[in-house]
C-alpha cells in the first residue's frame, strides 16, 4: 500500500514538472511578442498562446494541488527559472553566465531539500 502512495506521488511530481516546462514556454511567446508590432497577427498569435499556456496551467495546477503539498508544489515551480535559462540559449541564443549555473544549482539543492523533508 505504501510502495503505491509513493508511485502516486512520483507521478504527481512529473505531471508537475511537465507543467513547470509547459508554463516556461510562455515565457517565450511574451519575449517573442514584445519584438512584435503592437496588434499586429504575430502580437496576437504571441499572447493568445499566453493566455492559453496559462489557462491550462490553471486548470492542471489545481489538479496537482489535490495530491501534492502546495508548499512543495510551489516550491518545484521555482524549476521553472532553469526551463527559462534553457529556452534563452536555444530559441534566443543566449549566453549562460557562471552565476545563472550558480542560481540554477541553489534552486536545485533547494527545491531537493523541501521534497525530502516533506516526506
Amino acid at each position: 500500500m505504501e510502495n503505491e502512495k509513493k508511485t502516486g506521488k512520483i507521478k504527481y511530481f512529473l505531471v508537475l514538472h511537465v507543467l513547470v516546462l509547459f508554463y516556461s514556454l510562455s515565457g517565450i511567446c511574451s519575449k517573442i511578442a514584445a519584438t512584435q508590432d503592437f496588434m499586429s497577427f504575430k502580437f496576437i498569435l504571441c499572447y493568445g498562446g499566453i493566455i492559453g499556456i496559462l489557462g491550462v496551467y490553471a486548470i492542471v495546477w489545481q489538479q496537482v494541488l489535490k495530491h501534492i503539498n502546495l508548499t512543495t508544489a510551489f516550491c518545484n515551480k521555482s524549476a521553472e527559472m532553469i526551463w527559462g535559462i534553457l529556452w534563452g540559449v536555444l530559441f534566443f541564443k543566449e549566453a549562460i553566465k557562471w552565476n545563472m549555473i550558480l542560481g540554477a544549482v541553489i534552486v536545485i539543492v533547494g527545491v531537493i531539500i523541501v521534497v525530502t523533508s516533506d516526506e
